[in-house]
């Protein structure tokens, strides 16, 4: 794929900061998107099916090599990351920091022979923290990019890029993540992907064109924290593992959703009734992502607009990712939710978006609908909490 072409303020921008930061001039220059989750809440840590997304917003880097042993990035707005290339192993002390993802993804790559070397970055991103579009897989993605372009002749292919990406955060991070975030970022369009070969997951490009049927993508953030919310997201695996378990399986792909229904009895009793419903959800947002798809190619925006709101109501009753549990309080997602049914009136469509708990509901807004829904939800929220993005053809790629 050709390079991404930079605007001249932003390169510009990039190499101030850096020469500020290494008094050196960069050498190259590297990008990853950030992703829209468009179908499949939570079905990619069963090895299932999602619908994503590379979007207009992104992390990007200016790079040199250093001539050391030790990675060097000034991310804008943070303090400096160090991660040295002679510890490569999992540190329980810096877990869910950014060192501990870029020490992560250099051990894979070690560990597959590339040869590694010290390298300086500074990091932009339009891709906020906590957004819900992914600012943690754009930026694993990121530093996967450039050290496949810098140590080893871009070998590496995309996927397998994601897949790199979701070590670090799993292993080094901490965070029991899936495999969409990374590979929507990593590929890039509109994909869907199918993850039941853990190895070799299937993706398929979706050609679609979502302004041509009328409607903005929108992605509204409720500005909720994402602290303390990782036993949240984590309860959510888990909690499926015990089913799973049960029925003598490692995920639910694997299990046929007649024998799950069958044996509800007793799971209930074993695992509990919120453990069951979140499997009730992952049966029925499965086969709804195939059926978005079919939607589009053949062009039935109704169709994927009325499963897109089923998708929505799925994930609130039985997934149960928008209010954390126990919270009365703030219910920041919730809050959002109901803006979004108030202000579209029965049009378009909106679910939560990505992770849940906290961060971004989606919505796909009918244009002639959009100014008095920005305006509606930036009153409501905030000035500028209603974002309209495009959706970007390139994956992580090297920039110009």
């Amino acid at each position: 794929m050709e390079m991404l072409k930079l605007t001249p303020e932003r390169r510009a921008s990039l190499d101030a900061g850096f020469y500020a930061t290494f008094g050196a001039a960069p050498t190259a220059y590297f990008s990853a998107p950030g992703r829209s989750e468009i179908g499949g809440n939570h079905t990619d840590h069963q090895r299932g099916r999602v619908l994503a997304a590379a979007v207009n917003l992104d992390t990007v880097a200016a790079v040199r090599e250093n001539g050391s042993d030790e990675i060097v990035l000034q991310s804008v707005g943070y303090p400096v990351t160090r991660v040295s290339l002679r510890e490569l192993a999992p540190k329980e002390e810096e877990k869910n920091t950014t060192a501990s993802l870029v020490r992560g993804v250099a051990a894979k790559f070690v560990e597959l022979g590339c040869p590694v070397r010290g390298f300086d970055g500074y990091i932009a991103s339009s891709v906020l923290p906590g957004s819900g579009l992914s600012s943690s897989a754009a930026y694993e993605v990121l530093i996967g990019t450039i050290m496949n372009h810098l140590f080893f002749d871009a070998r590496i292919s995309q996927p397998e890029i994601a897949q790199i990406g979701q070590y670090a955060e799993n292993v080094f991070f901490g965070k029991p993540c899936g495999l969409m975030d990374q590979t929507a970022s990593a590929v890039g369009g509109l994909v869907t992907i199918d993850f039941f070969d853990k190895n070799s997951p299937k993706i398929e490009s979706v050609g679609f064109d979502f302004s041509a049927a009328g409607h903005a993508l929108c992605i509204i953030d409720t500005h909720a924290s994402h602290a303390d919310l990782t036993d949240e997201y984590a309860a959510i695996p888990q909690e499926i593992r015990t089913v799973c378990a049960q029925l003598g399986k490692e995920v639910l792909t694997e299990i046929d959703e007649a024998d799950f229904y069958a044996a509800i009895p007793s799971l209930r009793r074993v695992c509990g009734d919120r453990a069951v419903m979140r499997c009730i959800h992952f049966y029925a947002e499965n086969a709804r992502v195939p059926q978005q798809v079919a939607a589009l190619r053949r062009g039935d925006f109704d169709e994927f607009l009325r499963l897109m709101k089923l998708s929505g109501y799925s994930s609130y009753m039985y997934l149960q990712n928008v209010i954390p549990a126990g919270y009365k309080t703030h219910q920041d997602m919730a809050i959002a939710l109901g803006l979004c049914e108030h202000l579209l009136g029965g049009r378009g469509a909106y679910r939560v978006h990505g992770g849940g708990f906290a961060g971004t509901v989606q919505a796909f807004v009918p244009e002639d609908l959009l100014p008095a829904f920005r305006a509606g939800i930036d009153a409501a929220l905030g000035e500028g909490s209603c974002y309209v993005l495009s959706i970007r053809p390139q994956g992580g790629v090297r920039a110009c």
